[in-house]
């Protein structure tokens, strides 16, 4: 039995996105669909000693309606690594695994990035593999696919040789449920319950980008703070497959 899940780009993902990869044996990435704009594929939230700050790559985004992800260029006419660095490493100074996380960082935003999907990726895998999340990894610019929207979803499905999907929580809205039942592809949207963790600032603030978390928890606890409170792999087997298949299917 094979899960899958699939995600646009996303620039310092938040918690959300980790959870649904652990939950697959595959996780592909969506870099080959329409471009977004003012989407969370260049941009998202750190919290800072006045609130959260919102850190945007500039993009050429002209005609954006017309582009690809997988073709969305960095502006690299701005000092906005300097600038994103910065804001990183004086937010997070005191923050308990500063020393092993801003090196990543230093390192990240003294290179020179192209595209966009690049520099996404490697913020991911590097996030992954802190977390020790070990699901297989896929373009989908590399599966030569041509649907549109569920249809695309479904074609990857059929590709991969997927048994269930996990759409987001937004897949409700556009998932044909129909067409995915008669190619005998299950389907769960998932229904993240954002947890609570220590931050460096006093109250709670959700839906920050996930290196908020790793800064303050570190690689050992992070892992278990995303998944808490929410749908575990042993119970989406165990929801879909039979008792021998949740036996024999262990992490990805």
């Amino acid at each position: 039995m094979k899960i899958l899940t699939a995600h646009q780009p996303l620039y310092l993902p938040w918690l959300g996105l980790f959870h649904k990869i652990a939950l697959a044996d595959e996780f592909v990435y969506f870099d080959d669909v329409q471009y977004q704009d003012k989407d969370w594929n260049n941009r998202n939230r750190i919290q800072t000693h006045v609130g959260p700050l919102l850190l945007s790559i500039p993009v050429f985004n002209k005609n954006h309606y017309t582009l690809r992800l997988k073709d969305i260029m960095i502006c690299e006419d701005t000092s906005w690594r300097k600038k994103h660095f910065k804001s990183i490493a004086i937010a997070y100074a005191k923050a308990a695994f500063a020393k092993r996380y801003l090196p990543f960082f230093e390192d990240l935003y003294s290179r020179t990035w192209e595209k966009l999907v690049d520099i996404d990726e490697h913020i991911l895998r590097f996030i992954l593999s802190e977390l020790g999340i070990r699901t297989a990894f896929s373009r989908l610019s590399d599966l030569c696919l041509d649907g549109k929207k569920s249809d695309l979803v479904l074609e990857m499905c059929l590709a991969r040789k997927a048994d269930l999907y996990i759409f987001g929580a937004q897949g409700k809205h556009y998932a044909d449920r129909a067409a995915f039942d008669r190619a005998g592809i299950r389907l769960e949207f998932q229904d993240y319950h954002h947890p609570v963790y220590p931050q460096l600032r006093p109250g709670f603030e959700p839906g920050l980008s996930v290196i908020d978390l790793l800064f303050n928890c570190g690689p050992v606890a992070s892992l278990d703070v995303v998944m808490s409170g929410n749908l575990t792999r042993e119970q989406l087997v165990s929801r879909y497959f039979s008792v021998d298949a949740v036996q024999s299917m262990g992490s990805p």
